[in-house]
């Protein structure tokens, strides 16, 4: 199955507040903030929504494309997904831009506050399927600019290409027809507990209509696991303790990139969504968006520890013992 990954690529700046925000957020002023949060530390590391799906993912054995715009200071990073065993080749880089940049700042409880700056991601609406990924079996549309966001899902529809929606940070932006348009006939709607109440109240949608467009909804819920409604079932995915929590940021999307390898391998969706659990508790327990590594055989025996596969991730430790072949994607 080739799977092309469309989202943001950007680098994160991440910063650590040695305090509480809330301390210092007045309840009666919210509606004139003016706040400034000495942080301890700030790293730059690679990021962005596309990539840290696709990093996840091919850590799992997937060769998945990454169909995105980046800027001339992405020379290095495109070398080194390429080294991950991800297809940078429907990548388009431009040399009068910077690639996007993520900024957030973690307290103490792990809350953020964060900002996005567009960058070279403006440019992925001049993207298309067609030109760039044409072979394409499977489509992620994932936080990008709006206008491309909505460009590829009329595409995918238009050319009658299977798609998961996952509109994230995006869902405040996209408006209430975006967002019907995007859920109506995706494989899978992808969203947290908060993204999928802001899509009810933006366009009145139920539950049970949602479901109803859709194949299936993956909702996460942080620390109280996700859940997965497909083929008319519940299927209710607890999470994995950390060993101890770095960083968050980036949890959600290897949490993605995991269960997409699950539906690569035509797992079940029980064992794909735990698939999705554990890839997340990775990231909580690294510094980074992609800061952790494991082999797939490192992985299963995790896994085990947890839950049981019934044998179904034989597949993850046979393909790493094997040649990876198109056929792995």
């Amino acid at each position: 199955m080739k799977t092309v990954i469309t989202g943001s690529i950007a680098f994160d700046y991440l910063m650590s507040f040695p305090g509480r925000f809330g301390e210092h957020l007045l309840a009666d002023k919210l509606e004139n903030i003016s706040v400034s949060f000495l942080v301890d530390t700030m790293r730059r590391m690679r990021g962005g929504v596309a990539p840290n799906i696709a990093y996840t993912n091919a850590l799992l054995g997937g060769r998945p494309t990454i169909m995105a715009s980046a800027g001339r200071d992405f020379v290095e990073y495109r070398r080194w997904l390429e080294e991950q065993g991800v297809d940078t080749s429907a990548i388009v880089a431009y040399d009068d831009v910077y690639c996007a940049s993520f900024f957030v700042n973690t307290d103490l409880d792990q809350n953020q506050i964060a900002s996005f700056y567009t960058g070279a991601m403006a440019r992925s609406v001049e993207l298309s399927f067609s030109e760039y990924a044409p072979n394409a079996d499977l489509a992620v549309i994932s936080p990008n600019d709006p206008r491309a966001m909505n460009n590829y899902v009329d595409e995918c529809k238009e050319i009658g290409l299977e798609y998961i929606f996952d509109p994230s940070q995006q869902t405040i932006r996209l408006s209430a027809d975006d967002l019907c348009r995007g859920v109506d006939g995706c494989k899978l709607l992808a969203v947290n507990e908060y993204e999928l109440n802001l899509i009810q109240e933006k366009t009145s949608l139920s539950l049970d209509s949602i479901l109803a467009m859709c194949g299936a909804l993956l909702l996460t819920m942080g620390k109280n696991g996700a859940r997965i409604y497909a083929e008319g079932k519940v299927f209710e995915i607890p999470a994995v303790a950390p060993q101890e929590i770095v960083e968050p940021t980036g949890a959600g999307d290897a949490f993605r990139g995991g269960l997409l390898r699950g539906l690569q391998l035509n797992l079940p969706w029980e064992i794909s969504g735990r698939i999705g659990a554990l890839a997340a508790t990775y990231v909580l327990e690294n510094l980074g968006t992609q800061g952790h590594r494991y082999a797939p055989l490192d992985f299963v025996k995790r896994y085990r520890e947890h839950f049981d596969d019934y044998g179904a991730l034989d597949i993850l430790i046979n393909q790493h013992r094997s040649p990876r072949t198109a056929s792995a994607t």
